[in-house]
């Protein structure tokens, strides 16, 4: 894979693929996968940047991730498997996971996005973690991307077994019963660069603020003001 060097060699899709233990037949796929449509932009002799591989490899994350949480855990309702594949799919996660993978390393970009910290931005970093699935899915089939995936979601278990608490929808909950309305929620500051931001939330209930949380989203961060106003008002 050919980078800039004036922007830092990005590590190759070859070498990426030994490092993750993958055995491309068709090693194009991954490059494919790895490229942002600003690379595109700027390399006219290229032909297709990653958006077709991401669209692909989303729909074969859902059924993946389905399978693994119906199987995984056979005594959960279905309104808590929804919540768990849910939390998996969603595009913070997936940029977890290709954090990870230190997918970043890897990515190819324009000067612009690289000289911004694209390849630590949570949107690319998830898009193309979708990508890497769908490059799979085409090289190696289904039983590939199951034991690719596999260990990245026992390895999540835990933490997303507590996620799916969901602190906002059980104070809402609490607020309905107690005929309060909905928590509102309302963003106070968000600091740091664009590949770096954290957002300040705090929520409130029949005109008063019961918490505050900070998270590198405002999911994350909306999520996390739940949970405080849920212990202040001790809610369990």
């Amino acid at each position: 894979m050919s980078a800039d060097t004036s922007l830092g060699e990005s590590e190759s899709a070859a070498r990426l693929s030994a490092r993750l233990g993958l055995s491309f037949a068709n090693v194009s796929l991954l490059v494919r996968a790895l490229t942002h449509g600003s690379y595109l932009n700027e390399h006219p002799e290229v032909r297709e940047d990653n958006e077709r591989l991401e669209f692909l490899g989303d729909a074969v994350l859902d059924f993946i991730v389905g399978a693994w949480v119906y199987h995984r855990f056979p005594e959960m309702p279905e309104g808590d498997l929804t919540k768990m594949r849910s939390a998996i799919v969603r595009n913070d996660q997936l940029a977890s996971f290709a954090r990870g993978l230190e997918l970043g390393r890897a990515l190819r970009l324009g000067r612009g996005e690289h000289t911004s910290g694209g390849n630590r931005r949570d949107g690319l970093l998830g898009s193309a973690f979708e990508a890497l699935i769908g490059a799979i899915y085409l090289d190696a089939g289904l039983p590939a991307v199951e034991s690719f995936v596999r260990p990245l979601l026992e390895e999540a278990r835990d933490t997303l077994l507590t996620e799916i608490s969901d602190p906002k929808s059980q104070l809402q909950e609490w607020a309905q019963a107690q005929r309060l309305g909905a928590p509102r929620y309302h963003t106070v500051q968000s600091i740091g660069p664009d590949h770096a931001r954290e957002f300040e939330v705090e929520v409130e209930i029949g005109g008063e603020v019961h918490g505050r949380g900070r998270g590198s989203s405002k999911h994350n961060a909306e999520q996390a003001a739940a949970q405080a106003a849920l212990s202040a008002l001790n809610i369990t």
